[in-house]
């Protein structure tokens, strides 16, 4: 095994971290560099058992469609689970990000059990999602439930990105690191179904099909979503138009699900709609700390609304929803992209750092997604090995530290914390914060 194997560099960082699972170090090794799949390890679509990568708004893969081989025409499963192997991985949930050039390979041995493996060995077994029983049925128009309320986070959360594309548009609109528009085209190109704007009904019927079958009530909470309205849809305002969503969720389903909404930061009048139409936790993104980083990366946001309206935003939005309920995501290691990013480690972490810090003091709890360097994008194009994986681990360490001195706890709506009970499969902090309860002996 060469010095410079990437077997070397995890194994390093987990002697150099040991404060930071295990677990996280090959998960966010995973979502920054993506994953290749042998054909014996891919999905057979929808009419197969295990549960298909549903492209639920992003790519968040390592080259476009035709660019995948086979993992285009048989897709991949929404996530994957680790156990076991020589690091003794506890379970961990990873959203699946496709590199056919990665060092990490799933494929199955010659019994058909699959594994990852990493430089050739053998390092984990991996289990798959079931197809859910809500994924076989189909709405009155023949529309997959797939396609208009799929689930992830191993079926803990309902994805409804109700609005397919972003009215941030071009490159002086849209963010830098955002495939949105792009993901959208491709589908199209490929003869998906992709809908542009979802039917608030056909949302409802499937989400009445999802809690039909979903008898063990996994599903637990649902996140509307999509791109930015700097004008309108349909007529309505963007805090209108998410809203009219949750209201009707809320009137069918009063309190089946936590109703999560990721919208820009809007004004507290707007953000008050929210609340009254029954969502309980709002995620107005920041994207990235630093003040030249952001007009930089997000020249729409900084256009329309501006970096110190936004957090001032962030701040109202905590009187309406209450702190612990406002959990704006950052895209983590976009800090670090080439040509206006940090160029050391120790300064990306000490920026993000202070961004944490100032939401903390404030009872409000960031949560971040790895960046996953999409090609079609201009920081994807330009960095197509994401941020080093130092990055992601250390950073891992200064959020739970940043929250252990602020006092706080791991936010709602995001299933278990703790590494083996996490659930949360875009980036590693839930599996890096403290259990909740004892782990089982098993």
């Amino acid at each position: 095994m060469g010095s410079g194997s990437r077997t070397a560099l995890v194994e390093d960082l987990m002697e150099r971290f040991p404060h930071v699972p295990r677990e996280a170090v090959f998960k966010e090794d995973l979502l920054r560099g993506g994953v290749a799949f042998d054909p014996s390890a891919l999905s057979d679509n929808e009419g197969g058992e295990v549960k298909p990568k549903s492209y639920f708004i992003f790519s968040f893969d390592h080259g476009t469609l035709p660019e995948l081989g086979e993992a285009a025409l048989r897709r991949p499963p929404e996530e994957i689970i680790l156990t076991g192997g020589p690091y003794d991985l506890r379970r961990t949930v990873v959203s699946v990000r496709v590199n056919p050039a990665s060092p990490y390979r799933v494929a199955a041995n010659e019994d058909g059990v699959l594994g990852l493996y990493l430089d050739g060995r053998r390092i984990s077994d991996v289990g798959v999602p079931p197809m859910p029983e809500y994924y076989r049925h189909t709405l009155a128009s023949g529309k997959s439930v797939m396609e208009v309320a799929p689930t992830i986070q191993w079926g803990y959360l309902i994805y409804l990105t109700v609005f397919r594309v972003c009215q941030y548009f071009g490159a002086k609109e849209e963010c830098q690191y955002c495939d949105i528009n792009h993901n959208w085209r491709q589908h199209k190109a490929a003869g998906r179904p992709y809908t542009g704007v979802k039917d608030v009904e056909e949302v409802l019927e499937a989400l009445e099909i999802i809690d039909r079958y979903d008898t063990a009530k996994a599903s637990t909470a649902y996140t509307l979503t999509g791109g930015a309205i700097t004008k309108t849809v349909s007529g309505r305002d963007e805090a209108d138009f998410y809203g009219h969503y949750a209201k009707a969720i809320e009137e069918r389903f009063p309190g089946r699900w936590i109703g999560k909404v990721v919208a820009q930061a809007l004004p507290r009048d707007d953000v008050q709609r929210f609340k009254d139409y029954g969502v309980q936790i709002y995620h107005p993104n920041y994207e990235v700390w630093d003040e030249y980083l952001f007009k930089m990366y997000c020249p729409g946001k900084e256009r329309y609304v501006g970096r110190d309206e936004w957090h001032k935003r962030i701040l109202d939005s905590a009187e309406v929803f209450g702190a612990r309920n406002v959990i704006p995501n950052f895209v983590a290691g976009v800090e670090m992209a080439e040509p206006f990013g940090f160029k050391t480690v120790d300064e990306a972490i000490a920026s993000t750092t202070e961004g944490l810090r100032f939401f903390m003091s404030h009872g409000i709890t960031p949560r971040f997604t790895t960046w996953c360097p999409e090609p079609t994008t201009p920081l994807g194009k330009a960095n197509p090995q994401g941020a080093p994986l130092e990055y992601h681990i250390r950073l891992l360490q200064a959020y739970r530290q940043t929250m252990e001195d602020f006092g706080l706890s791991s936010p709602p709506g995001y299933g278990p914390p703790g590494a083996g009970h996490a659930v949360f499969s875009v980036s590693s902090f839930m599996d890096s914060l403290p259990a909740d309860e004892p782990s089982p002996l098993v």
